[in-house]
Protein backbone atom coordinates (compact mmCIF):
# COMPACT_ATOMS: atom_id res chain seq x y z
CA UNK A 1 0.00 0.00 0.00
CA UNK A 2 2.78 2.42 0.86
CA UNK A 3 4.52 1.71 -2.42
CA UNK A 4 1.54 2.41 -4.69
CA UNK A 5 -0.63 4.86 -2.74
CA UNK A 6 0.97 7.98 -4.18
CA UNK A 7 0.82 6.68 -7.77
CA UNK A 8 -2.82 5.66 -7.45
CA UNK A 9 -3.82 8.87 -5.67
CA UNK A 10 -2.12 10.98 -8.36
CA UNK A 11 -3.92 9.09 -11.11
CA UNK A 12 -7.25 9.53 -9.34
CA UNK A 13 -6.59 13.20 -8.64
CA UNK A 14 -5.66 13.95 -12.26
CA UNK A 15 -8.83 12.23 -13.36
CA UNK A 16 -11.24 13.87 -10.90
CA UNK A 17 -9.56 17.15 -9.98
CA UNK A 18 -10.87 16.71 -6.44
CA UNK A 19 -8.70 15.72 -3.49
CA UNK A 20 -11.65 14.22 -1.61
CA UNK A 21 -12.81 12.15 -4.56
CA UNK A 22 -9.24 11.06 -5.26
CA UNK A 23 -8.84 9.84 -1.67
CA UNK A 24 -12.12 7.91 -1.83
CA UNK A 25 -11.23 6.37 -5.19
CA UNK A 26 -7.73 5.48 -3.98
CA UNK A 27 -9.29 3.63 -1.08
CA UNK A 28 -11.67 1.84 -3.46
CA UNK A 29 -8.72 0.79 -5.62
CA UNK A 30 -6.96 -0.79 -2.64
CA UNK A 31 -10.14 -2.61 -1.63
CA UNK A 32 -10.55 -3.86 -5.19
CA UNK A 33 -6.88 -4.89 -5.27
CA UNK A 34 -7.29 -6.86 -2.05
CA UNK A 35 -10.40 -8.62 -3.32
CA UNK A 36 -8.95 -9.46 -6.74
CA UNK A 37 -5.31 -10.12 -5.85
CA UNK A 38 -5.79 -13.78 -6.74
CA UNK A 39 -6.52 -12.75 -10.36
CA UNK A 40 -3.07 -11.17 -10.79
CA UNK A 41 -0.97 -13.23 -13.19
CA UNK A 42 2.77 -12.51 -13.17
CA UNK A 43 3.14 -13.88 -16.70
CA UNK A 44 0.66 -11.34 -18.12
CA UNK A 45 2.69 -8.33 -16.96
CA UNK A 46 4.29 -6.41 -14.15
CA UNK A 47 2.38 -5.77 -10.94
CA UNK A 48 2.52 -2.01 -11.49
CA UNK A 49 0.79 -2.51 -14.86
CA UNK A 50 -1.92 -4.57 -13.20
CA UNK A 51 -2.41 -1.91 -10.51
CA UNK A 52 -2.54 0.87 -13.10
CA UNK A 53 -5.06 -1.05 -15.22
CA UNK A 54 -7.19 -1.77 -12.18
CA UNK A 55 -7.10 1.92 -11.23
CA UNK A 56 -7.93 3.03 -14.75
CA UNK A 57 -10.88 0.64 -14.94
CA UNK A 58 -12.22 1.87 -11.62
CA UNK A 59 -11.88 5.49 -12.81
CA UNK A 60 -13.76 4.70 -16.02
CA UNK A 61 -16.52 3.07 -13.98
CA UNK A 62 -16.59 6.10 -11.69
CA UNK A 63 -16.83 8.42 -14.69
CA UNK A 64 -19.76 6.45 -16.10
CA UNK A 65 -21.58 6.41 -12.75
CA UNK A 66 -21.17 10.14 -12.20
CA UNK A 67 -21.93 11.17 -15.78
CA UNK A 68 -25.65 11.53 -15.09
CA UNK A 69 -24.90 13.71 -12.06
CA UNK A 70 -22.69 15.94 -14.18
CA UNK A 71 -25.32 16.17 -16.91
CA UNK A 72 -28.07 17.16 -14.51
CA UNK A 73 -26.12 19.93 -12.79
CA UNK A 74 -27.75 23.25 -13.46
CA UNK A 75 -26.17 25.18 -16.30
CA UNK A 76 -26.77 28.40 -14.39
CA UNK A 77 -25.14 27.26 -11.15
CA UNK A 78 -21.65 28.48 -10.43
CA UNK A 79 -19.27 25.48 -10.19
CA UNK A 80 -17.36 27.08 -7.32
CA UNK A 81 -18.07 29.22 -4.27
CA UNK A 82 -16.68 32.22 -6.19
CA UNK A 83 -19.62 34.38 -7.26
CA UNK A 84 -17.65 35.83 -10.18
CA UNK A 85 -16.74 32.42 -11.60
CA UNK A 86 -18.28 31.70 -15.01
CA UNK A 87 -21.29 29.37 -14.96
CA UNK A 88 -21.29 26.19 -17.05
CA UNK A 89 -23.66 27.94 -19.48
CA UNK A 90 -21.11 30.72 -19.96
CA UNK A 91 -18.35 28.17 -20.42
CA UNK A 92 -20.35 26.40 -23.14
CA UNK A 93 -20.29 29.39 -25.46
CA UNK A 94 -20.29 28.55 -29.15
CA UNK A 95 -16.67 28.04 -30.17
CA UNK A 96 -17.35 26.77 -33.68
CA UNK A 97 -15.35 28.39 -36.39
CA UNK A 98 -17.14 30.87 -38.57
CA UNK A 99 -17.33 30.52 -42.36
CA UNK A 100 -14.12 32.51 -42.94
CA UNK A 101 -12.20 30.40 -40.44
CA UNK A 102 -13.50 27.17 -42.00
CA UNK A 103 -12.41 28.29 -45.47
CA UNK A 104 -8.99 29.32 -44.12
CA UNK A 105 -8.65 25.99 -42.31
CA UNK A 106 -9.58 24.08 -45.46
CA UNK A 107 -7.01 26.00 -47.47
CA UNK A 108 -4.34 25.36 -44.85
CA UNK A 109 -5.15 21.65 -44.86
CA UNK A 110 -4.81 21.56 -48.64
CA UNK A 111 -1.44 23.33 -48.48
CA UNK A 112 -0.14 20.96 -45.82
CA UNK A 113 -1.41 17.93 -47.75
CA UNK A 114 0.27 19.16 -50.94
CA UNK A 115 3.53 19.77 -49.06
CA UNK A 116 3.33 16.30 -47.48
CA UNK A 117 2.92 14.87 -50.99
CA UNK A 118 6.24 16.44 -51.99
CA UNK A 119 8.17 14.67 -49.21
CA UNK A 120 9.93 11.41 -49.93
CA UNK A 121 7.79 8.39 -48.96
CA UNK A 122 10.09 7.54 -46.02
CA UNK A 123 9.89 11.04 -44.53
CA UNK A 124 6.17 11.42 -45.25
CA UNK A 125 5.36 8.11 -43.59
CA UNK A 126 7.37 8.90 -40.46
CA UNK A 127 5.87 12.40 -40.08
CA UNK A 128 2.32 11.16 -40.61
CA UNK A 129 2.68 8.33 -38.11
CA UNK A 130 4.16 10.64 -35.47
CA UNK A 131 2.34 13.92 -35.94
CA UNK A 132 -1.01 12.88 -37.38
CA UNK A 133 -1.43 9.38 -35.93
CA UNK A 134 0.28 10.32 -32.63
CA UNK A 135 2.28 7.09 -32.44
CA UNK A 136 5.38 6.95 -30.26
CA UNK A 137 8.86 6.34 -31.68
CA UNK A 138 9.01 2.70 -30.61
CA UNK A 139 5.68 1.90 -32.30
CA UNK A 140 6.76 3.65 -35.48
CA UNK A 141 10.06 1.74 -35.49
CA UNK A 142 8.12 -1.54 -35.29
CA UNK A 143 5.72 -0.54 -38.05
CA UNK A 144 8.46 0.69 -40.38
CA UNK A 145 10.89 -2.07 -39.36
CA UNK A 146 13.75 0.40 -38.84
CA UNK A 147 15.76 1.38 -35.75
CA UNK A 148 14.30 4.02 -33.42
CA UNK A 149 17.16 6.40 -34.25
CA UNK A 150 16.26 6.21 -37.93
CA UNK A 151 12.65 7.05 -37.07
CA UNK A 152 13.73 10.13 -35.10
CA UNK A 153 16.01 11.21 -37.91
CA UNK A 154 13.29 10.80 -40.55
CA UNK A 155 10.78 12.72 -38.46
CA UNK A 156 13.22 15.55 -37.90
CA UNK A 157 14.20 15.72 -41.57
CA UNK A 158 10.56 15.42 -42.63
CA UNK A 159 9.42 18.25 -40.36
CA UNK A 160 12.29 20.46 -41.53
CA UNK A 161 11.51 19.80 -45.19
CA UNK A 162 7.78 20.28 -44.60
CA UNK A 163 8.42 23.65 -42.91
CA UNK A 164 10.66 24.73 -45.80
CA UNK A 165 8.02 23.75 -48.37
CA UNK A 166 5.25 25.52 -46.46
CA UNK A 167 7.34 28.69 -46.08
CA UNK A 168 8.04 28.73 -49.80
CA UNK A 169 4.34 28.21 -50.59
CA UNK A 170 3.35 30.91 -48.09
CA UNK A 171 5.73 33.42 -49.71
CA UNK A 172 4.28 32.62 -53.15
CA UNK A 173 0.72 33.13 -51.91
CA UNK A 174 1.56 36.50 -50.30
Amino acid sequence: MRQYQRRIYNLCYRFTGSADEAEDLTQEVFIKMYRSLSSYDLERGAFVSWVTTLTRNLLVDHFRKTRQERLTDSLDASPTQDEDAPTPAQQLADTKAGPEQRVQSGQTQKLVQAALGKLSPELREAVILRDLQDMDYREIAKVLKVPEGTVKSRINRGRTELARLLQRTHRQVM
